[in-house]
């Protein structure tokens, strides 16, 4: 059957409508035919929005580490499944084939059974972009453990809060990482985030960096010597489609980070078919993607999609600009890469170095470029198509979210017309639509709104752990019987779709999505700090940058403004995370609030972006004295 492939646009619209016009068969019909299953379904699809609750495949039965490994075993045993490109570029590339893989995930499965880890047990996984990352992943997968991958740039608090919120018994962890010159001490972050877990029995450690960590008797393990010991054959846990394959994390714009829950069958499903027609995948191609698992781009695209596909997915430890920035595309020359997914701010940081970095090397083995994570601005997109792809590799501008698993809106190689800056159309049975702030939608093209999506799609993200009152709150309770995005978006006159940003309290920094309450919490920690307001504002390579507002407890204290921006970045980061740091930090005597005490963002933002042109009526505001203060002494 041709829909699991779309080779031409024409194509994609016939399989377009089918999908939307009869989503439960088209579905039924991708599964039946790709995926390996215990059990087949009972029933395709039930769902409800306004509950909302969402099941797809229910009553089959299937193991995901099964579809991703054993059934390639037969044809493709011998073919590299990841390809891990260390930190050193003199260090050796490693070829890990599908039975190799097969043997090390069984491996580390047996060691967390032998730990007492059981199916539906919540294992965190603090662990740099090194094999054991993906193995650990599957290894999970596969005794039917819930995985919870933090990214491992994350500090001790961010750690803690999210080893706590999912009640995980086990951390698996690295003595240490490389990150270009750097070496990072994960092992004593990891220690310091467990002074607040208390659930926490067993951290199994990788050795990485060979550096002398403190190791807690009883608790702590090293876990070669445990993987050296166990049988490399382990049967697969047999999983209900709707069971829980793993928690990630996500920012949110209030309080603490949000358990975007992923269930089994569904996502396998939706993430292997956006894979091999976003990237237009053939047999004996070598994919790349350039994120850390620590995101829902290394989960749904280096991990599950590929390997369900039997493809050759490149892992990268490093950075690109270690030991210069033609790190990228030393890589891309050495391995004959043929499609390249990686962020917008990569691109620009890399499009600053000028064009010598790039015409060193050979990237005639390109065939698809991605960009995720973040709309990608016209400047990047042309840069990245001239040099990088030679106006023959299609740019794919893929907009998805944690909370969809999968590729929402993208342009499909060589089937979609390109064109700068639009994720173009939506990808197959994904029924996006835009809304007015009232609720209505807004029909036909060259129309600008928020973005919702009408139907559920198999990967959409089932719950918040352990609150789903709040899933519902977030996502469905703007809009009637809608998945709310959170995002505008725009529909030009041929039906295109351009995401122009977030509409909450979201900056995208990087491609990190940061809440601005957690930060503003942070500074607000600091002893002179009376309150403080983050808003973003344009950053020629990470896209948005962060700007603070604080307001000191004593206007005196303003006078040594170095130290104190030194020490709130200090705080920030001990907190959240080095991404989450302030480029710049004013000091203000009073910060714009209306009569009911709302600090008005949007004033603050245009200050920041220095466009004052139109601020609006401020003259309703509690303290309209206060703009023009912050305006005389915008940074």
């Amino acid at each position: 059957m041709s829909n699991y492939h779309i080779k031409h646009l024409e194509e994609y619209y016939q399989v377009y409508r089918k999908s939307v016009n009869n989503p439960e068969r088209f579905w039924e019909e991708i599964a039946e035919e790709h995926f390996l299953w215990r059990k087949k379904w009972d029933k395709v699809l039930e769902w409800d929005f306004k509950k909302p609750e969402v099941k797809w495949f229910q009553g089959a039965e299937l193991n995901i580490s099964e579809n991703c490994i054993d059934r390639h075993l037969a044809t493709r045993a011998n073919k590299t499944a990841i390809l891990f490109e260390p930190n050193n570029p003199d260090d050796d590339a490693e070829h890990i084939t599908y039975k190799q893989l097969y043997h090390r995930v069984n491996q580390f499965a047996n060691v967390l059974k032998a730990q007492g880890v059981k199916k539906g047990d919540r294992v965190c996984i603090y662990v740099p972009m090194i094999p054991e990352l993906a193995i650990a992943t599957l290894a999970c997968a596969r005794i039917g453990a819930i995985h919870s991958v933090v990214f491992a740039g994350f500090s001790a608090t961010a750690l803690a809060t999210r080893i706590n919120d999912s009640d995980c018994k086990i951390v698996i962890t690295s003595d240490g990482s490389y990150r270009g010159a750097k070496t990072i001490d994960l092992k004593g972050i990891v220690d310091e985030a467990l002074e607040r877990c208390e659930g926490v029995e067993t951290v199994l450690v990788a050795k990485r960096i060979h550096s002398n960590i403190t190791m807690k008797v009883g608790r702590d393990k090293w876990l070669q010597p445990l993987l050296d010991v166990a049988s490399n054959q382990c049967e697969a846990e047999v999983m209900q489609a709707e069971d829980p394959l793993f928690i990630l994390y996500t920012s949110g714009s209030t309080g603490k980070p949000k358990g975007m829950v992923h269930t089994t069958a569904g996502y396998m499903v939706y993430t292997a078919y956006t894979f091999k027609n976003a990237f237009q995948y053939r047999e004996n191609d070598v994919y790349w993607c350039t994120a850390d698992i620590g995101w829902i781009t290394g989960h749904s695209y280096i991990v599950y999609g590929p390997l369900c596909n039997g493809a050759t997915t490149v892992m990268f430890e490093g950075v690109p600009s270690y030991p210069d920035y033609g790190r990228f595309w030393d890589i891309v020359d050495k391995h004959k890469v043929n499609q390249f997914y990686t962020a917008p701010t990569a691109i620009r940081a890399l499009a600053k170095q000028g064009v010598e970095m790039v015409e060193k090397y050979d990237l005639s083995s390109l065939k698809v470029l991605g960009s995720v994570g973040e709309p990608i601005n016209e400047e990047a997109w042309h840069w990245y198509n001239e040099n990088i792809g030679k106006k023959k590799s299609p740019i794919i501008d893929s907009w998805w979210q944690t909370e969809t698993g999968g590729i929402m809106i993208t342009p499909i190689p060589y089937v979609t017309p390109t064109k700068p800056t639009y994720a173009t159309l939506p990808f197959i049975g994904v029924q996006p639509c835009i809304m007015d702030e009232h609720g209505k939608e807004l029909k036909g093209n060259q129309v600008e709104g928020r973005l919702c999506i009408k139907f559920p799609w198999p990967s959409i993200a089932r719950t918040i752990w352990g609150n789903h009152q709040r899933y519902k709150e977030t996502y469905f309770s703007t809009f009637e019987n809608m998945y709310f995005t959170g995002d505008g978006a725009l529909r030009d006159e041929v039906g295109y779709y351009r995401i122009t940003g977030r509409v909450d309290d979201v900056i995208i920094v990087s491609g990190h999505n940061l809440g601005t309450a957690p930060i503003e919490d942070a500074i607000n920690e600091h002893p002179a700090v009376a309150e403080s307001a983050i808003v973003g504002f344009p950053h020629d390579v990470k896209g948005s940058a962060l700007y603070g507002y604080v307001t000191l407890k004593d206007s005196g204290e303003s006078r040594n403004q170095e130290n104190l921006r030194k020490e709130i970045n200090q705080l920030i980061s001990d907190r959240i995370g080095p991404i989450a740091k302030l480029n710049k930090i004013q000091f203000t005597d009073g910060l714009p609030k209306t009569r009911s005490g709302k600090i008005m963002r949007r004033i603050l933002r245009k200050i920041a972006e220095k466009d004052t042109s139109n601020l609006g009526d401020i003259s309703t505001l509690l303290n309209p004295e206060c703009v023009q203060d912050i305006m005389d002494n915008v940074l």
